[in-house]
């Protein structure tokens, strides 16, 4: 085997390398296939003018080539690496890249970085243990995709208010009273009767502003002086739960305490769903809240949200919590709430 500088006479090989390349790895989703010609041309025009290298085996035929140019001062990309099928596992992509560092260190060039696609494992693992980390990565989804995923403004976010009280008239008066006071100008406000000893209340504002969702929660809590439920999900990845007694937070969960940003330790510890504190206000078993109230570093690692909430919402015996306002109606008994 043989690793040598690459001069034009070498085009047509590497050429043919390259096509076997580009036949056997997929283009990646956000770009489509690739312009050969283009290609062509920009591996011609790193032979006459960056650092070009071709392997070949003991007979001369060539079986591998890279290709690498040099960038801004001190920088340098190794835009190809590629050895023959009939050719891997005996060290050549090795040699070839000693070759490619050889080159850029004559250059003066201290840094090297190179693209690969998170779907060729092979390619990852023999550069991980070269020793080169994962500094930028490109995410892509379809655009009808997120459309789905991620539904409209008005539906990405959405929440209900349970109060343990069997006192209907109460709530909807204190659900008069609080929601004049939210900006935003709510469309309306529904209250269900009881169920389980939980009264729910819905409000549109509410289901469109989460933090809205929380004062009003708070308020009635305090009006109430009952133990309050938040439950919602926000941007159709993330669950909430907030538990009140006498006007103040006594437990908050997040499934991704870090959803909207790095927090302290503690803080993150402290989103995680306290299940002596749940039982206690609820009446929830325990290992039933540890098991269903898990949180994890991102929406991917945890079941869909709604179903996350549904899960929450039945083992503390809350009944009507995956829905928000615009739903509502369609609960047995839920009345409007007419403003005074």
């Amino acid at each position: 085997m043989n690793v040598r500088h690459a001069a034009a006479e070498d085009y047509e090989a590497i050429a043919d390398l390259w096509r076997q390349f580009d036949h056997e790895v997929p283009p990646p989703t956000h770009e489509g296939p690739a312009d050969v010609e283009k290609e062509l041309s920009e591996v011609r025009e790193i032979i006459d003018s960056h650092v070009a290298l071709v392997a070949e085996d003991d007979d001369g035929t060539p079986v591998g080539f890279a290709l690498a140019r040099r960038r801004a001062p001190g920088f340098g990309t190794l835009t190809d690496l590629y050895v023959a099928r009939d050719a891997r596992r005996s060290g050549i992509g090795t040699e070839l890249i000693r070759e490619v560092l050889s080159a850029f260190r004559a250059s003066d060039i201290h840094h090297l970085d190179l693209e690969v696609l998170a779907s060729n494992h092979v390619a990852r693992s023999l550069y991980a243990r070269w020793g080169l980390k994962d500094e930028v990565v490109i995410m892509t989804a379809s655009v009808a995709a997120l459309e789905e995923r991620l539904g409209s403004q008005e539906s990405a976010s959405f929440g209900s208010i349970h109060i343990q009280s069997d006192d209907l008239s109460a709530v909807e008066q204190a659900v008069r009273q609080f929601v004049p006071r939210l900006p935003g100008g709510s469309r309306g406000s529904l209250v269900a009767p009881p169920r389980g000893g939980w009264i729910a209340v819905y409000d549109d504002v509410c289901d469109r502003n989460p933090e809205m969702l929380r004062r009003l929660a708070r308020e009635l809590c305090d009006r109430m002086g009952a133990v309050t439920a938040l439950l919602g999900v926000e941007r159709e990845e993330l669950v909430r739960m907030i538990l009140f007694e006498r006007g103040r937070i006594v437990d908050e969960y997040l499934s991704v305490p870090e959803f909207y940003g790095p927090l302290p330790p503690g803080d993150v510890v402290g989103l995680a769903a306290n299940p002596t504190v749940v039982s206690r206000l609820t009446g929830a078993e325990p290992d039933a809240v540890r098991r269903v109230a898990r949180t994890a570093p991102a929406p991917a690692d945890l079941p869909p949200a709604r179903e996350l909430l549904a899960e929450l919402a039945g083992v503390m015996g809350i009944e009507g919590a995956e829905t928000g306002w615009a739903a509502a109606p369609e609960l047995a008994g839920a009345v409007r709430v007419a403003r005074t």
